[in-house]
């Protein structure tokens, strides 16, 4: 072991109170390896040797030692006892709060897969497995994550481990989510309710069930659902002070801006669960409710940039404003070329405060969509704008009559049959 010391400490609480004395973070990283050299097996020097791993990972994670965790984790394996499972998920939990180590993530919890497979630890192989599926959806490898959770799901309902399996549904619904296999996602996801309703779900899991179940209402634009199920999920991890609080907060702030209730994320920001997360995430959705209570597609796109990594980098968001800035610019667009015959589209442009090549392109997809009737005149750069074709009122009334006359004549052909019958 490369970071041991040759010569062991007693594993003791004042071994233990020696490592957190001293005077940096190696130190106490070196006493604490020679703790778990002692080569004792008694109750006390067991749990005494639990303490010192749990400490010694909180010293290796705050110096972002990742590899060196991943050692730690081979070279405890002769020490796993009866509190293996609780041992190698608080180490990989830790990994995992190391930016950048996602790679590296995987390959330790394939490591583990291997050695619980050959150790026969089923329950906690499962576990394993499911968190390598979650590295793997975060890594966009969805076909390999699919493949894992299929495989992994069955099994899990053959032992009937309830817990395990709402995390695993819940995942399977994120999975189909990211691939755009809504009805999947959904069946996913009530399934997952179907095995929460049935034990106690931990309060961060029933908010993560609730966060899925707006994202999906959010998809079929049932904003008020949607923001119902944020709120639960907003309550949930604000309670617990757990870091998707903040996303929950913003997707609330979308579904109000979405259902033209932009006025109101200005109260739920100064709110006091709202003061709390204050921050360029709630920042970015105030900056979106004001240009679109302005309706104005300037500040909507000054928004987008100036919180690119807020708005653009979060696919749920960008989703919907993506939707709601074309709804915005082709009702901006209609208004201004209403009272026109022909109109130079520079000068549109100017109007709108856009470049001209952005509303040459949206003008040309709004006449293939029939939104109004007109072409474009590249030549002279300008918008010709034709009158709708007014439908008389005439032909349709003509074709009711002579619908009405049809039903008439075979009225009395089916009585003239049955008199001459």
């Amino acid at each position: 072991m490369s970071s041991m010391e040759s010569s062991c400490l007693p594993a003791t609480t004042e071994s233990i109170a020696k490592a957190q004395e001293a005077k940096d973070a190696s130190e106490s990283i070196s006493i604490l390896y020679r703790v778990l050299q002692d080569p004792s097996s008694s109750a006390e020097a067991l749990r005494t040797k639990e303490l010192a791993i749990t400490n010694l990972t909180n010293y290796l994670t705050k110096e972002n030692r990742a590899e060196e965790l991943r050692n730690l984790l081979t070279q405890l394996r002769p020490f796993f006892l009866a509190k293996t499972a609780k041992i190698v998920r608080g180490i990989i939990d830790a990994v995992a709060k190391i930016i950048g180590t996602s790679e590296l993530q995987i390959s330790l919890c394939k490591e583990m897969v291997e050695w619980t497979r050959a150790e026969k630890r089923t329950f906690l192989r499962q576990r394993v497995e499911a968190r390598i599926a979650a590295l793997l959806l975060e890594n966009q490898e969805y076909t390999e994550a699919l493949t894992l959770l299929t495989g992994l799901i069955k099994e899990v309902r053959r032992l009937d481990d309830k817990l395990l399996l709402v995390d695993i549904d819940l995942l399977e619904s994120k999975l189909h989510f990211s691939l755009r296999n809504l009805p999947k996602a959904k069946a996913s996801l009530t399934a997952a309710r179907t095995a929460a309703n049935a034990i106690y779900v931990p309060p961060a899991q029933q908010g993560t069930i609730d966060m899925q179940s707006g994202i999906l209402h959010a998809e079929e634009k049932d904003y008020k659902t949607a923001y119902s199920y944020f709120f639960e999920a907003f309550e949930a991890f604000s309670a617990l002070e757990d870091p998707k609080a903040i996303f929950s907060l913003k997707y609330m702030l979308l579904c109000k801006i979405m259902v033209n209730q932009a006025d109101d994320v200005t109260g739920i920001i100064s709110s006091k669960a709202g003061l709390k997360y204050l921050g360029p995430d709630v920042d970015a959705m105030k900056a979106v409710a004001d240009a679109y209570s302005k309706r104005s597609l300037k500040y909507f796109e000054t928004a987008l940039r100036d919180y690119k990594s807020q708005l653009e980098e979060d696919p749920i968001v960008h989703r919907h404003l993506s939707s709601l800035y074309d709804t915005l610019l082709e009702q901006n667009l209609c208004r201004l070329i209403e009272p026109y015959a022909r109109v130079e589209i520079a000068h549109i442009a100017e109007m709108i405060e856009l470049p001209v090549d952005h509303v040459e392109k949206k003008l040309s997809q709004m006449i293939l969509d029939k939104k109004f009737a007109g072409t474009l005149d590249q030549g002279a750069g300008c918008l010709i704008i034709f009158e709708d074709p007014k439908t008389e009122a005439i032909f349709p009334a003509t074709l009711e009559t002579v619908s009405n006359v049809g039903k008439v004549v075979d009225s009395l052909y089916m009585r003239s049959a049955k008199i001459m019958a």
